[in-house]
C-alpha cells in the first residue's frame, strides 16, 4: 500500500485504529471531515482534541472544515430514523474524493472501531465510494480494540464525547430523562 487517508471522527476512536495500522507498517494520514457533529462547541472540541492528539503522536492531519448543521438537518429531516446512512455516505464520499484527487491509493475510517455503528452499512458505503472515485477502500474490523482505545484515551485525558455526533443522537442520549420530565409535568 502506498498511502492511506484515514477518515477520523475523533481522537479517542482513532487511537486503536492508528496503533493497529502502524503495527502493520501503514502510516495513515488522518482526515477530519465531520459535518454531522453538532452543536458547534462539540464539533470544535472533537476537532481540537484530534489536532492535539495527532501532533502528539506525529501523525499528519488534514482538516476539511465544514460545520454543516443546516445541510445535515435538511438531508435527514424527512427520515430521522435512517439518518446514519446519509451521515456515512457524506463523510466517506468526501474522504474517497479527497483521496482520489490527492494521490492516495487507499482510504478507510475510524468509524469501523465503534460497536455502536452499523458496521456492514459502513463497509458497503465505503466500497461504493471506492468504486465511484477509483481509490481502494482498506477494510479493517477494528471493533475488537474499541475498549482498549477508549481506556487509552481516558489515560491520556482526551476529551471523550457522550454521543455519536449529530444533535438527534444527543436527543436519544437524553430520551429517558425527556420522558421522565414529560411525565412529571402538567
Amino acid at each position: 500500500m502506498d498511502s492511506l487517508l484515514l477518515h477520523t471522527c475523533c481522537a479517542p476512536c482513532s487511537i486503536y485504529c492508528v496503533d493497529s495500522l502502524r503495527s502493520e507498517g501503514i502510516e495513515p494520514v488522518s482526515f477530519w471531515y465531520n459535518p454531522n457533529i453538532h452543536p458547534y462547541q462539540e464539533y470544535k472540541a472533537r476537532r481540537d482534541t484530534l489536532k492535539e492528539y495527532a501532533a502528539s503522536i506525529g501523525m499528519k492531519l488534514l482538516v476539511r472544515e465544514d460545520y454543516g448543521l443546516r445541510t445535515f438537518v435538511k438531508a435527514v429531516a424527512e427520515d430521522l430514523d435512517h439518518r446514519c446512512g446519509y451521515c456515512y455516505a457524506c463523510r466517506l464520499e468526501e474522504t474517497a474524493r479527497y483521496a482520489a484527487e490527492h494521490g492516495f491509493t487507499h482510504f478507510s475510517t475510524t468509524l469501523l472501531v465503534s460497536p455502536y455503528q452499523d458496521h456492514e452499512r459502513l463497509r458497503a458505503t465505503a466500497e461504493e465510494m471506492a468504486a465511484r472515485y477509483g481509490v481502494a477502500f482498506l477494510y479493517r474490523d477494528f471493533r475488537p480494540g474499541f475498549r482498549e482505545g477508549q481506556a487509552k484515551a481516558r489515560e491520556l485525558g482526551l476529551y471523550m464525547q457522550k454521543y455519536c455526533g449529530c444533535v438527534f443522537s444527543e436527543e436519544e442520549r437524553y430520551s429517558k430523562q425527556i420522558r421522565r420530565d414529560k411525565e412529571g409535568s402538567i
